[in-house]
């Protein structure tokens, strides 16, 4: 099995070549917006209740449940031509 690129690199916009990237931001979630999780173990709908730089507080519409986890809400952004890894 080979590790070698079967597809050139990707371009960006100025043609440099570099990789496709995901890139993360935070999605700015608001105490009392409604969500519902599709899959995972907290699948189901939530009521946002707490907001936090790193976590977030939701409770269940049905058990009343509430639940502090990790904020995971973020917007997702597929970028070709970005140099990867950064150097920070």
């Amino acid at each position: 099995m080979s590790n070698a690129p079967t597809e050139p690199p990707a371009r960006g916009p100025d043609g440099a070549a570099g990789d496709t990237v995901l890139i993360l931001r935070p999605y700015p979630v608001r105490v009392g917006q409604k969500i519902t999780i599709e899959a995972g173990p907290r699948r189901g709908d939530w009521e946002i209740i707490g907001v936090g730089d790193r976590k977030l507080r939701l409770r269940c519409p049905i058990s009343h449940q509430e639940l502090d986890c990790d904020w995971f809400c973020y917007v997702v952004t597929e970028a070709a031509g970005i140099p990867w890894p950064h150097h920070h």
